[in-house]
């Protein structure tokens, strides 16, 4: 099969290592990738944002399959764009990735479908923030409504830290028209876990749980990042939870969609936070997690060239999926300033020796400079990913290769892994 992958991050190079290994793959294609992928790919130009563009390649390269890693052209109507053209991909619909483009369509979803969440108000303005603030108390949570690349929540401690996310979201709109809205929710207390599912709108399997780190700092300190790490073993959601948040929330959200004429095919992510009370829904994504799609990719024992096939031939009941037992664990190596401003253009070296013993190196902001040179692009630049029987083997062995990575200004969090949380 001809397989296009669309994305130039992590998560697209796990994807395409993972295709790479498929005895029905006959071409890999990936757009507009990265100079780590365009080592297993073949790397075209594509504006994502436009889904006509990407439907367009996808007949020209004469795709059996395309699989989108980004949330943008799912939001954009992908899916619309390719079925005029009787294309094969595996993407939501547009209206089933608003779970994901709009942060209060997705609650108002899972309080007419009786989803287990946080209790939240929407906002229009900063006058009715202001007085939507009186029906909580601190810390809450403030979220833009649109897409802002993971970055878009604040938690607040106090009224001046509220005035600033308010500021910063509605009136210096940073994160554009997704400012627009925003929401105001309870901060839920537990341990968050990334759940996802391959599924074919009635059907699904899930992947094994993983759970990123999304503050820049070691200690959840400092700024939201679109994730500096994660890490998937055995037993992080024990069984009876994990039964509780199949039968409360994946279902129910499978079923709503499909009974409100909009079922959800493709990928769903459920970011989940496990309260005392049970476990609630902190927010959907319409597809892979990054960088979860690293740890989790890495212990894929099956084909994921025939998952593709059987969501979008509807048949994921039908299909078996196998797992390695291991555990794994993901570092992300980022540019210093991410997730403000970055410098580009840094030679990385230790690339070879990282990639040459027990870890794989998925490249995320990486490009090639006039001399060949691997050099970062990106404020994420690479994520170096384990995977052994023990947690604790396969987070020494990712730190490892992490300590053979140099470029000018490299960060990357010490304490991936370390605890459960």
């Amino acid at each position: 099969m001809r397989i296009l992958v669309i994305g130039s991050g992590g998560r697209e190079h796990a994807i395409t290592w993972k295709l790479g290994q498929s005895s029905r793959l006959s071409e890999l294609h990936c757009a507009p990738g990265n100079a780590g992928i365009c080592e297993a790919a073949k790397c075209h130009s594509v504006d994502t944002n436009d889904p006509a563009s990407i439907a367009a390649l996808a007949e020209s390269l004469k795709a059996d399959i395309t699989m989108i890693g980004p949330e943008a052209p799912l939001v954009a109507g992908v899916r619309e764009a390719f079925a005029v053209r009787k294309l094969r991909i595996v993407a939501p619909s547009a209206h089933a990735a608003w779970l994901e483009g709009s942060k209060v369509f997705a609650k108002e979803f899972m309080k007419r479908s009786g989803i287990p969440t946080a209790r939240f108000v929407a906002c229009d303005s900063v006058m009715e923030a202001r007085a939507a603030l009186n029906q909580f108390t601190f810390p809450v949570v403030v979220k833009a409504n649109g897409l802002a690349a993971g970055k878009g929540v604040r938690i607040v401690n106090d009224s001046t830290d509220f005035e600033v996310a308010i500021q910063e979201m509605m009136v210096q709109r940073v994160f554009g028209d997704s400012g627009d809205r925003i929401v105001i929710e309870e901060c839920l207390v537990g341990d968050e876990a990334s759940l996802m599912l391959f599924t074919d709108g009635r059907d699904y399997k899930l992947l094994p749980p993983a759970r990123d780190y999304k503050r820049v700092d070691d200690g959840d300190r400092g700024p939201n990042t679109g994730g500096m790490g994660s890490f998937s073993t055995p037993g992080l959601i024990d069984e009876r939870t994990l039964s509780r948040i199949q039968t409360e929330i994946v279902a129910p959200t499978l079923a709503s969609m499909f009974a409100e004429g909009h079922p959800f095919e493709g990928i769903l992510y459920v970011g989940l936070m496990l309260t005392a009370d049970g476990p609630k829904v902190i927010e959907y994504n319409a597809r892979l997690g990054d960088p979860e799609t690293q740890a989790v990719m890495i212990r894929l024992e099956s084909d994921l060239v025939e998952i593709l096939d059987a969501i979008i031939e509807k048949r994921v009941s039908e299909t078996r999926i196998e797992w390695a037992d291991d555990s794994s664990v993901c570092v992300v190596a980022a540019s210093k300033g991410y997730p403000g401003a970055f410098d580009r253009g840094k030679i990385i070296t230790g690339l070879q020796e990282a990639g040459s013993g027990e870890a794989v190196v998925f490249h995320a902001g990486t490009a090639r400079d006039e001399n060949g040179n691997f050099v970062t692009s990106g404020g994420r630049v690479l994520g170096v990913t384990a995977r052994a029987g023990t947690l604790a083997e396969a987070r020494a062995r990712a730190y490892e290769a992490v300590g053979k990575l140099s470029f000018e200004g490299i960060h990357y969090r010490k304490d991936i892994a370390e605890t459960s949380r």
